[in-house]
């Protein structure tokens, strides 16, 4: 089986690396870097998500967006973790998701065409701080239409100005500025991100009323993918620096690069990182078609992708020797956001135990980790690609 990015999407690749390359490079992205009190999205960068349509990839043309899929964010995804891209983009995308996938006609056309458009942001909290993404770790408890919880990492909720929230009973959307929620920022080591506790006492919540415990499932396996692609995005552009770097950092008289250790290591972590890229992909196209394996490969694609990320960076501070571990130089940009987003929509380990649950399980008996039926036996063996790709 051949996969790759149709013309349009490698069209759409090369359209985002030309805009962060000639208008939000390195430069930019340290100067941000060095305003930790800003809002996080910086005015520019944010204008250029509407006007571009990156933030209205998966929203339908009917309600003004572009309609495109999993696939296609995805690769939005990957470039704008290889360029450490800030601001409320996955929030915002994952908001309008969640609406899309569960609200009603009325709701959507309320909050779609702002979303798509840039003219309102969104921040989701799905899941509790460190809990495996499935519907059982809603983060709010429901009572008679309002909702209370402590929702921990919410990102950019002082921006949002819709927070779709999970609770026992489905989603919900709440005003972040309401009576009932309190705000309170949280000091992030990643500054490409704003963070902070959303804390529900009462609050009103309109729900969502197509929720259902699979819609939600859908929607957190592509959360997953979509930190998956930004994550192998951060690690294949954190293994191309270290190699332009090591072709000319001399050392007894020879480039770096040359010494044998250095190229064997480097090598073997091109191909983790080849790895976890097509594992990253082909989860993406796994939820546009509703494959029976889609759950499979999110868990497949957010564990590879969070281990080649985590030994991608760090290889890039070893291998830049004394100047890798400096402020001045780009490299904890990479690293710290790896750290961040390794855990965020579940860590590797938590998605090993869910992939080893999917296969191992009987068919047709209900899934314990999501609690949803995943099809019976089509749904732990529905592509080679899944299989190969957790094998690997």
């Amino acid at each position: 089986m051949q996969f790759q990015l149709t013309d349009e999407q490698r069209a759409l690749q090369d359209a985002v690396r030309s805009y962060l390359r000639d208008r939000f490079s390195a430069t930019q992205v340290r100067e941000f870097y060095e305003q930790p009190e800003s809002d996080g999205a910086p005015a520019p960068l944010w204008q250029a998500l509407g006007e571009q349509g990156w933030l209205a990839v998966l929203v339908p043309e009917e309600q003004d967006g572009i309609g495109l899929g999993v696939l296609d964010a995805a690769v939005l995804a990957r470039e704008f973790g290889a360029g450490t891209v800030p601001g409320p983009w996955l929030g915002t995308v994952l908001a309008g998701e969640a609406i899309r996938l569960t609200g009603s006609k009325e709701q959507q056309a309320e909050r779609l065409p702002a979303l798509a458009a840039g003219e309102t942001k969104g921040a989701v909290a799905l899941v509790k701080q460190g809990s495996t993404p499935v519907p059982t770790s809603a983060p709010a408890t429901s009572s008679g239409g309002t909702l209370s919880g402590s929702l921990g990492l919410v990102e950019y909720p002082e921006l949002a100005d819709v927070l779709v929230v999970a609770a026992q009973d489905g989603l919900y959307l709440i005003d972040p500025k309401g009576a009932g929620v309190t705000v309170t920022p949280t000091t992030a080591l990643d500054r490409t991100v704003r963070l902070g506790t959303v804390t529900l006492d009462g609050a009103a919540g309109e729900r969502l009323e197509g929720s259902t415990p699979e819609l939600v499932q859908r929607l957190l396996d592509t959360a997953a993918v979509l930190v998956a692609n930004d994550l192998v995005g951060i690690a294949r552009r954190a293994l191309v620096d270290t190699v332009e770097y090591d072709k000319t950092r001399v050392q007894f008289g020879k480039p770096v690069g040359s010494f044998q250790a250095i190229k064997h290591d480097l090598a073997d972590l091109h191909i983790a990182i080849t790895f976890a890229e097509h594992a990253a992909t082909y989860a993406a196209y796994a939820l546009d078609e509703q494959r029976p394996d889609a759950q499979l490969a999110a868990s497949i694609a957010k564990a590879k992708a969070s281990d080649a990320a985590d030994t991608a960076t760090a290889a890039m501070i070893q291998y830049h020797g004394g100047i890798g571990y400096t402020w001045e130089h780009h490299a904890h940009f990479y690293f710290k956001r790896c750290k961040r987003l390794q855990a965020s929509y579940g860590d590797a380990a938590q998605h090993r135990e869910r992939i080893a649950q999917l296969v191992i399980d009987a068919p047709g008996t209900q899934d314990e980790v999501t609690g949803v039926n995943p099809g019976g036996s089509s749904g732990v063996q529905g592509s080679g690609v899944a299989a190969g790709a957790a094998a690997s």
